[in-house]
């Protein structure tokens, strides 16, 4: 097929969902040419309905639409609560602490086919080429670099577009991420996600109607979101050789009844409500949520971002943010390539070591908050114990991650579980109490890792005071006063010198 030259773009975006959007809007922004290929058309269906305050007030508002969110009337969620481990009462957590700022104090419940749509109508706004369904499917290279797509319409027609960058942003399900490296699998959490949503279901008492329910139960565990006031996405995560087992013998609708009907609270709170069996919502459907890297997160030309490069667990509600959050980091390094200011080699690199460091940041903490429930009579629980755990021989995963041996890496958070247990109980010491080796509570530095983050680019949105940067890296890069491009740190000089 020949070159074809007034076809052609700075970036190709092959997925039109946040990370997609927020990407594509983010070149845009900053005055290069980018068309958007979308496989379906908006509004669509989608799950990880439940967002983090990073996402809603500060990527929204470097894109633009944070007025427009906080008039979608989506579902105002303040925290989380859980039924986790061995407490047997529920306990939650509100994002509003005491240093942080009130604007900052909550998040939303979406759904997600509202919210991808803002996103996407907004990149339009800003200058980005929209094409819906258009299914890449096959990524050009030129002496190893990508240089464009070979696509198909909605007709089977095949087109090929040319760019001097590609981002595949296409998700769990991409094949093309494979034009960049490998996905390696974790062991730890190999779970399946089977849900459904339900009418008029009750909601927690205030202040916290607005959580996330999150409720372990000896299968696994259940989220319970609420959307609106009657609506609500009800998902049970299991191991995922329940679907192998008799378990879903009869059929998902089934087996989802049967998980429901295993996890008291969650049956008592659909009890008033009525499963949706029609429409967008009427499907029971089923998800393998299995955590998973890239071994590469980019390769000349090319560069993935959100699912197609990683996924963690959706626990603590992280996928979004990550999405958002990579497409920001690939925004910055795209265009500071486009502007010839750095080599392609360090602006991606900065790129992947932030992304991959944000993403092992909720790892750790996942695999230590789910080290919390050591029900021994539970097969799924008894699998997921830190002691117990297969990833221990999973080097791979582990090493791609977090750049340490399995063995090193459990040996410092055996007991973790048990500090966090205890704090949910309301020990006022809750190390002293367990007993624990403070020099092991590296989860002390994993929310801080967490928080650092977000600040940077809550401070770019404005909504904290600026500070003085400082790379995140050794000889790292810094982030541009409007956050689109990476600038370089300046070099400190002693008085002495």
């Amino acid at each position: 097929m020949p070159r074809n030259a007034a076809d052609s773009c700075d970036l190709i975006v092959i997925g039109g969902g946040p990370g997609g959007s927020a990407l594509a809007t983010f070149v845009a922004m900053h005055g290069n040419r980018v068309v958007l290929l979308e496989k379906e058309e908006f509004p669509r269906y989608q799950i990880g309905e439940s967002l983090l305050p990073s996402t809603v007030h500060s990527i929204c508002s470097l894109l633009g639409i944070s007025e427009e969110i906080k008039n979608a009337n989506f579902w105002l969620k303040p925290g989380a609560t859980f039924r986790w481990g061995k407490n047997p009462d529920l306990w939650s957590f509100r994002f509003k602490l005491p240093q942080t700022p009130e604007a900052l104090g909550y998040s939303y419940q979406v759904e997600r086919s509202k919210f991808d749509a803002i996103l996407l109508n907004n990149a339009r706004r800003k200058g980005v080429e929209v094409r819906m369904r258009q299914t890449c499917t096959e990524i050009i290279k030129e002496d190893g670099r990508a240089v464009g797509v070979v696509y198909q319409d909605e007709n089977g027609n095949e087109g090929r577009l040319n760019a001097r960058y590609v981002a595949d942003a296409s998700g769990n399900t991409t094949r093309i991420s494979r034009a960049v490296g490998e996905r390696i699998y974790s062991d730890f959490f190999r779970n399946v996600a089977v849900f459904g949503y339900f009418e008029n279901a009750k909601r927690l008492p205030a202040p916290n109607q607005g959580n996330s329910l999150h409720v372990a139960f000896k299968d696994g565990w259940f989220w319970y979101i609420p959307l609106s006031e009657t609506l609500t996405s009800v998902g049970a995560v299991v191991a995922r050789d329940s679907l192998e087992a008799d378990t879903f013998a009869q059929g998902t609708e089934s087996a989802y009844d049967g998980f429901i009907d295993a996890c008291p609270i969650i049956k008592d709170h659909v009890s008033t409500g009525t499963r949706i069996r029609e429409g967008r919502y009427g499907q029971v459907r089923i998800r393998k949520d299995y955590s998973y890297a890239n071994t590469r997160f980019w390769s000349p030309g090319m560069v993935l971002v959100g699912d197609a490069a990683c996924f963690v667990d959706p626990i603590f509600s992280s996928g979004v943010h990550l999405a958002t959050y990579s497409g920001l980091l690939a925004a910055r390094s795209i265009n500071s390539c486009l502007d010839k200011k750095f080599s392609e080699e360090r602006c991606f690199e900065e790129f992947e070591r932030r992304y991959r460091r944000e993403f092992n940041h909720f790892y750790q903490f996942n695999i230590a908050f789910y080290d919390m429930n050591r029900d021994e009579d539970s097969y799924y629980w008894h699998a997921r114990s830190v002691l117990n755990t297969e990833e221990r021989a999973n080097d791979a995963f582990v090493t791609l991650v977090s750049g340490s041996a399995a063995e090193q890496f459990f040996d410092q958070r055996i007991g973790i579980g048990q500090v966090l247990q205890k704090h949910s109980e309301g020990e006022k010491d809750p190390i002293t109490a367990a007993n624990f080796d403070k020099s092991k509570l590296d989860l002390i530095k994993v929310a801080e890792g967490l928080a650092e983050g977000r600040f940077e680019i809550d401070r770019l949105a404005g909504l904290r005071p600026q500070v003085e940067q400082k790379p995140v890296f050794e000889a790292g890069l810094l982030a541009s006063a409007d956050g689109l491009s990476w600038e370089e740190a300046p070099i400190m000089v002693s008085a002495g010198d």
